[in-house]
């Protein structure tokens, strides 16, 4: 029988939820396991109902499940709130003295968090390292593996420390262990480590995939979900030689990138919707200069302040055309971390080969969400810097021809006082030689040789994600981050005998226009299926590829989709 369990742990903002699901993580993901753990946290430093939940297979996860297996409740409110989500005969493990529950049920243990974080640990901080003991233990996994990741953890901070950790987790444990009642559905027995596979949030694959890809400068200011990929690469600027600059808002960010780009340096920032709104009059400026631009967008339901610590899919319309005016860009938006670290490394490739800015769109879920990944090859995508013209071959001198017409509207490009070319750049309409024109017939032909650049990423699109090529006339239509819930729910709909399949997006915009109809028979049914209230994709997907999508599956309440809800929607459709 294949392994399938799901943790929640529930508590406030400062309790360590996050501490316990990503130690269990760690240990599962070192012993071969898969693991995929969702964050579900409010906006606010203390205080509130935040719980992260973790689900836990002897294959790759998908997505995550509407009812746990086992509750961890910190506070009086997880239980309010997510009791009635346990599946049945789940267990729940709570501080009746802290949380003043009371249950006869013998799958709920009482279980004195604070009081054995006291007496064994030193405090009661450690009350969260007590609840992971205990989770193991509700599970029937054994505890050596935490102890080892706790000497690992707090090693630098001392024997001390350790050692109260490690007598928490154990006494928790050891508690679950005692209690009369079952002890959960499942038991998992965790071996010895096996190695090979790495644990990575989605922030983390994207910097990651971004200083493989020879990364040199990042500007950046803070803003959720994306703040982690700035963190990420600062912590290994010096390692890597990358200049990091904490910019003063987004409207510097984005000039800076671009003044490095336009140098020479592979350059990014990273922002949310928010922040992105202030960036698009300087993203105007790099489609004007035909400077190469890696923008990557951590997606929150808005308008304004909207939900910032929740996920949405509400910015691919506004991506698609921010700035005034026509000019080329291309989009990719990843499904999870694995396709996150790739898409950046193409991104960088697409910017360079087309001279102009590539966004990749992620949310709130995917890059707060860690993933098991089966290793990554940074050398699976070469860098490729495009027409990039070396000192030698620029000519002795004279103004450098830097936005020449070519048929592929990519013009050569020299790297300003790399060679004695002069080079010529603003941000008004220009000559092939770069200077100021309002000319009629140059501002045409310009226009042309600038948007011609989009036929050429057009026909490099990746194809979509096809599950089952030519079988399935329910076709299952999404992109970015709904990718897992996506393919489990087919997975799901297939095994009642319903026609199901998938067709994901990674490459959004622009999209293949001839390759579609060929994978779509006579009757079949598009649907629809995105994180946003419109249906933003799938009005692009009708007008890029002219098939009509016959149904929509929406959500835009800041969570993410389930592979349970999914199926059950498409239920209700058909």
């Amino acid at each position: 029988m294949t392994l399938d369990i799901s943790i929640r742990i529930g508590g406030q903002a400062g309790q360590g939820v996050q501490a316990v699901s990503y130690a269990l993580g760690k240990v599962f993901t070192r012993h071969g396991f898969y693991v995929l753990i969702h964050q579900d946290v409010e906006s606010r430093i203390r205080g509130g109902h935040n719980y992260a939940q973790i689900r836990i297979q002897d294959q790759p996860v998908r997505s995550i499940r509407d009812r746990p297996d086992v509750l961890i409740a910190l506070d009086r409110q997880t239980i309010d709130q997510d009791l009635p989500d346990l599946a049945e005969g789940g267990v729940l493990v709570f501080d009746g003295q802290a949380t003043g529950h009371r249950s006869g049920d013998p799958n709920h243990i009482d279980l004195p968090l604070e009081k054995i974080a006291g007496e064994v640990g030193g405090g009661k901080i450690m009350a969260n390292t007590v609840a992971t003991g205990a989770a193991l233990a509700a599970i029937g996994a054994e505890i050596e593996p935490l102890l080892d990741y706790l000497e690992e953890q707090f090693r630098e901070k001392g024997r001390e420390t350790v050692e109260g950790n490690q007598a928490s987790a154990s006494a928790g444990h050891r508690h679950v262990l005692e209690h009369p009642g079952p002890h959960g559905p499942k038991k998992v027995a965790l071996g010895t480590p096996q190695g090979g596979k790495l644990l990575l949030s989605g922030s983390e694959a994207m910097a990651a995939g971004s200083i493989c890809a020879g990364l040199r400068f990042y500007a950046g200011y803070p803003m959720s979900p994306s703040t982690a990929i700035m963190e990420y690469v600062a912590a290994r600027a010096r390692a890597y030689n990358i200049l990091v600059e904490p910019a003063e808002d987004e409207i510097a960010a984005l000039n800076m990138a671009i003044g490095a780009s336009f140098a020479g340096a592979r350059a990014m920032t990273a922002t949310s919707g928010g922040g992105f709104c202030l960036m698009v009059e300087a993203l105007g400026l790099a489609g004007m200069t035909e400077t190469p631009l890696v923008v990557a967008i951590g997606q929150r339901p808005g308008p304004a302040t909207g939900l910032p610590t929740r996920t949405e899919q509400g910015d691919l319309a506004f991506v698609v055309h921010a700035s005034h005016g026509d000019f080329p860009r291309a989009v990719l938006a990843p499904g999870d971390a694995e396709q996150a670290f790739y898409a950046m490394a193409r991104a960088f490739n697409l910017a360079d080969r087309y001279q102009t800015p590539v966004v990749v769109l992620a949310d709130q879920y995917l890059l707060d969400s860690y993933f098991t990944v089966d290793g990554l090859d940074p050398g699976a995508v070469p860098i490729d810097r495009g027409k990039i013209v070396q000192p030698d071959e620029a000519g002795s001198g004279g103004v450098f021809r830097r936005y020449a017409f070519d048929p592929s509207g990519v013009s050569p490009r020299i790297l300003p006082g790399q060679s004695k070319a002069v080079l010529y750049a603003c941000s008004d309409e220009h000559t092939e030689e770069g200077h100021i024109t309002e000319s009629a017939e140059v501002r045409a032909a310009m226009m042309h040789k600038r948007m011609a650049k989009l036929e050429g990423m057009r026909r490099e699109a990746a194809p979509p994600e096809d599950t089952h090529p030519g079988d399935g006339e329910i076709i299952l239509l999404g992109w970015g981050s709904s990718r897992g819930a996506m393919r489990e729910a087919v997975d799901l709909l297939r095994d009642e005998g319903l026609p199901a399949r998938m067709l994901h997006y990674c490459d959004v915009y622009p999209l293949e226009r001839k390759g579609p109809a060929e994978r779509f028979g006579e009757h079949t049914r598009i649907i629809g299926l995105e994180g946003n209230y419109s249906g933003q994709f799938a009005d692009l997907f009708q007008r890029e590829t002219g098939l009509s999508v016959t149904d929509r599956i929406l959500k835009y309440d800041g969570r993410p989709f389930s592979a349970e809800e999914i199926a059950g929607r498409v239920r209700n459709l058909v």
